[in-house]
């Protein structure tokens, strides 16, 4: 997938998602983009070498994902922990889109306030 194909799945996902270029002043770092919902990252890759994508992923599927895609890996800055990479010149487009929107709705399910039960 390209870089614009990209940029408009990430945007589709939602409403609530912004898009910015938080690292400017950072060495190495202005051409980070990075798509927030509820204020918080879940997708990012630098515009000037697009081949890691860092994506928010349960601990639990990620020893899984990588050994069943070789464009799976560590993500790039992040704990890979919490975050895997994916290359998006050699993933399958769907399997970019899924890694995406599972990313997008762990950030969402965190940051989303559950109503108060009534007492």
């Amino acid at each position: 997938m390209n870089i614009e194909d990209y940029r408009e799945y990430c945007l589709s996902l939602g409403e609530d998602i912004e898009e910015k270029l938080p690292f400017q002043k950072f060495k190495n770092g202005e051409g980070v983009l990075v798509f927030y919902v509820m204020g918080h990252m879940f997708s990012f890759f630098d515009c000037n070498d697009f081949t890691v994508i860092s994506l928010k992923c349960q601990p639990e599927r990620i020893e899984g994902l990588k050994a069943q895609h070789e464009c799976i890996g560590n993500p790039y800055n992040e704990s890979p922990k919490h975050w895997i990479g994916v290359n998006p010149m050699t993933a399958p487009d769907e399997v970019l889109k899924e890694l995406t929107r599972n990313s997008y709705e762990i950030v969402k399910a965190k940051y989303t306030k559950k109503p108060r039960k009534k007492v």
